[in-house]
């Protein structure tokens, strides 16, 4: 009675144990959903501006960080609605882009993200 009693008990733990593992993917899993990060999205884009730029650039992770980077050192303080200001960051998208097309593009997007 006591061996079928302890085999009862680690069953149980077992399950206990696969149903904590169950219970921290799913909180991992919320985690990056609240996050706005897919399974796919590579470890550098930590940020939801470079996820952003990432989805809106075919999935370029290089050109993602490039663009980040550049605005990040190029934004006057106070640039949204300034057109000179607004003029600086599009400057330097279109060294980094090389197409004006796409620098309106990617501008808009990037004055839709509050961090920069």
């Amino acid at each position: 009675m006591s061996a079928l009693l302890d085999e009862i008990i680690a069953a149980r733990k077992a399950k206990a144990i696969e149903y904590e593992e169950y219970l921290k993917r799913i909180a991992e899993l919320a985690k990056r959903v609240e996050a706005g990060q897919a399974e796919d999205t590579p470890e550098q884009l930590n940020t939801p501006e470079r996820r952003a730029l990432y989805n809106n650039l075919n999935h370029n992770e290089g050109l993602a960080i490039k663009i980040d980077e550049v605005v990040k050192q190029v934004r006057p303080d106070g640039w949204r609605g300034v057109q000179a200001r607004e003029q600086v960051i599009k400057a330097a998208l279109y060294r980094v882009l090389q197409d004006k097309a796409e620098v309106e593009r990617i501008f808009l997007i990037i004055k839709q993200q509050k961090e920069y």
